[in-house]
């Protein structure tokens, strides 16, 4: 697993053993961005001098990558301790840890936001309903900016369902499905 592209491009990124942690896959994160960067509602500042928010965030690859890709600042959250280590290890190896903030908490509980993102990761564990759950912690506590981007990543056949946004895309990538959608409150 490594950084796609930007100023990081090319870095190895570590993970924990075992399966707690699933990683998004090179190719999806390829995928990801490129839908990012080349859609018609997306373009290079729906990334580049934006803060970030990657939840669930595991190894921090989605937020590392946008990161290197021109990103202001990222916010994670990780429960996990051997996941915490491996988030921690991959800022430090990457030198991102002045534009990057790590909260061993539950995105599903978070603390009230300083500044809201425009940018939202989500790539919880599948079949247990959590990315809804999410989305209403984090409306409440302001971390969704309005007309932020929210990317979800669920298992293929899951039901995802956001309140109060637009759905822009979806795509099926193996196992996975990536889903976009722009939060209601107007455009960045």
């Amino acid at each position: 697993m490594r950084i796609i592209a930007g100023s990081r491009k090319g870095r190895t990124l570590e993970a924990p053993a075992g399966s707690a942690t699933r990683p998004t896959a090179d190719r999806v994160r390829q995928a990801l961005f490129d839908m990012l960067l080349h859609a018609p509602w997306g373009g290079r500042d729906c990334i580049e001098g934006v803060r970030v928010l990657d939840g669930f965030a595991g190894t921090g690859a989605l937020g590392l990558e946008a990161l290197s890709r021109g990103a202001a600042f990222c916010t994670f959250f990780e429960t996990d301790r051997p996941a915490l280590g491996a988030l921690r290890a991959n800022l430090a190896g990457c030198r991102m840890r002045d534009i990057a903030q790590v909260f061993a908490g539950s995105v599903l509980r978070p603390k009230p936001a300083a500044h809201p993102c425009g940018l939202v990761f989500l790539d919880p564990p599948y079949g247990q309903g959590l990315p809804a759950q999410a989305l209403a912690a984090l409306s409440r506590a302001g971390w969704i900016a309005p007309g932020a981007l929210i990317v979800i990543e669920t298992g293929r056949d899951e039901d995802t369902t956001v309140e109060n946004a637009e759905f822009l895309a979806e795509r099926a990538h193996g196992a996975a499905r990536l889903s976009i959608w722009r939060a209601g409150g107007g455009t960045e």
